[in-house]
């Protein structure tokens, strides 16, 4: 065999299991995806509380609501409350929208409705990005941006952040 095409063998096999684990990791994170979008559509709390690291949901939600209302903008009297405020009410925002119901709307995005049958875990990891750090993201479109940040912990994969517009989240 050419030296050329000695070298080549080795890259090529690492790019194709580097593929491969992209897709078996979405696959992997397809099946809580999948429960977790379900548990919004049913309002099932206990199989949703299961599938959402809480914290970091919350942590996230809350710095984008201060960082809408830091540049929402007016005098440097109301910039200066929202600067004391906004944390204290963007944490009670927050306890607020991590809830089935809140998410509701970002099911529907995705076509999960009572009245539709839901897509299989094979459907689901195709709509789902495998991200550097490890986590993965759902996106609307192959390569449309992220809306749903999951990662991994102790075995399963749970909503750690939200992508979407923050009007998407109602209840």
């Amino acid at each position: 065999m050419p030296r050329p095409l000695r070298l080549l063998i080795p890259v090529l096999l690492a790019l194709t299991l580097s593929a491969c684990a992209g897709g078996a990791q979405r696959l992997d994170a397809a099946g809580d995806v999948h429960a977790l979008l379900t548990a919004i559509r049913d309002g099932d709390q206990a199989t949703f509380d299961r599938h959402v690291d809480r914290p970091a949901l919350r942590a996230q939600i809350e710095a984008r609501i201060a960082a809408e209302a830091a540049r929402a903008g007016g005098s440097d009297e109301m910039r200066a409350i929202g600067a004391l405020l906004g944390p204290a009410i963007a944490k009670a925002a927050s306890e607020q929208l991590v809830q089935p119901q809140v998410f509701r709307g970002v099911a529907e995005y995705y076509g999960y409705d009572p009245a539709q049958p839901l897509p299989g875990r094979v459907a689901i990891a195709g709509s789902l990005k495998a991200l550097e750090d490890g986590r993965v993201c759902a996106t609307r479109e192959k390569d449309g941006p992220c809306l749903l940040v999951f990662t991994q912990t102790d075995g399963v994969w749970r909503l750690s952040g939200f992508e979407g517009e923050i009007d998407m989240l109602r209840r």
